[in-house]
């Protein structure tokens, strides 16, 4: 799945949001700078999040080549140049929750269900463009293209794989989302996409994997994040708006 195709999902769900113009660019694009500046405000559990990330990744690195031995016979044993064929395929269960918990809201006109939409459109658009961005910086390439796990700086994009980036960010803030109970049932759904994602990655030998692990801690953070965004902005809002001698402040609280 590439950043534009997620880009096209991004577009054609924005339609069935429903929140004011000025209210809902706002809050994106505070949602944005807030998601991109996170680490200068991190406190001592997610400083502590990421170090048991480092160390799990360091961990999984240590298995690459034994993982990717398992999984890279015959055909998949070719070094295609790190083709990755079936992208849309693996990336379509991801975007399945996002089509299917948009086209609900819409059908039922709940705007719960479209707050919920567009947070798994922004925990896959924040968690995709960082593993982008990752991806190129890094540098490493895919085990479809080399037989060395050691292969970073090379002009690949293997880590952290964004397939899986996205499916944990997208399958947990579904898994977490909506009423408590049916959680148990969102949670199989959420966690099994993701899941079976990494997994299918990984059997395609089109990715290593300390680059699952990479993916779905970060999209477990950015899911994180967004839903604490989405409790702080039920609880309620305070706006200071300038008047005419002096400013007027108003606090809203949502209600459903």
């Amino acid at each position: 799945m590439t950043w534009a195709m997620l880009g096209w999902a991004v577009v054609g769900f924005f339609p069935i949001v429903s929140r004011p113009a000025d209210s809902f660019v706002g809050t994106t694009l505070e949602d944005t700078k807030l998601y991109f500046t996170s680490p200068l405000r991190w406190d001592e559990e997610d400083w502590l999040y990421f170090g048991g990330t480092l160390v799990a990744i360091g961990a999984a690195h240590s298995f690459d080549e034994r993982v990717r031995d398992h999984f890279a016979t015959g055909s998949k044993a070719v070094l295609n140049g790190g083709q990755d064929k079936n992208s849309l395929r693996d990336a379509a269960p991801t975007l399945a929750l996002i089509a299917g918990t948009g086209l609900g809201a819409a059908f039922y006109d709940d705007k719960d269900g479209y707050r919920e939409t567009w947070a798994l459109i922004e925990a896959g658009a924040f968690s995709g463009a960082t593993a982008e961005v990752l991806g190129y910086a890094t540098g490493r390439e895919r085990p479809d293209a080399t037989a060395s796990p050691n292969e970073w700086g090379k002009g690949g994009d293997s880590f952290p794989s964004l397939h899986t980036t996205v499916a944990f960010a997208v399958g947990t803030v579904f898994a977490e989302s909506g009423n408590d109970e049916y959680r148990w049932f969102r949670r199989i759904i959420g966690y099994g996409v993701a899941g079976a994602t990494a997994y299918v990655r990984l059997d395609e030998n089109v990715h290593w994997l300390s680059d699952t692990v990479a993916g779905a801690a970060l999209g477990i953070a950015t899911a994180k994040f967004v839903l604490n965004r989405q409790d702080a902005q039920s609880r309620g809002t305070l706006q200071f708006q300038p008047m005419k001698g002096g400013w007027m402040v108003s606090y809203s609280v949502r209600t459903h």
